[in-house]
């Protein structure tokens, strides 16, 4: 069974916006994902384990992998594959464990609103 026919580019008005990554400005297209446009840029990876450092990059394009997290206008863990660009939006690559905040008498997680 051929596939040609199951994959094809999906329309794209042509419009762009600007995004900040690491301090560094680019023109992406406005209709893709944060992933596919840093990729796009060449960018070859978004985050770094917080076991031993190594470098992850968008993996599924799906959101199951989590291999794309990252700190999007400084809220971490992020996914880059499910999040669609912005005009003004300043992405950062994750860099190890993000801090949690605990409650001791609890021992669970608190939720910051």
């Amino acid at each position: 069974m051929p596939t040609d026919a199951l994959f094809r580019r999906l329309q794209q008005t042509g419009q762009q916006v600007r995004i900040e990554f690491e301090g560094r400005s680019l023109n992406v297209p406005a209709d893709v994902s944060l992933a596919a446009a840093l990729l796009l840029h060449g960018v070859g990876h978004t985050r770094e384990s917080a076991v031993n450092g190594r470098p992850g990059a968008p993996y599924c394009m799906m959101g199951v992998c989590f291999e794309c997290l990252m700190e999007v206008d400084g809220q971490a863990n992020a996914q880059a594959c499910l999040i669609e660009v912005a005009d003004g939006m300043s992405v950062r690559r994750q860099r190890g464990a993000r801090d949690l905040l605990i409650d001791p008498q609890l021992d669970e997680e608190v939720v910051d609103e």
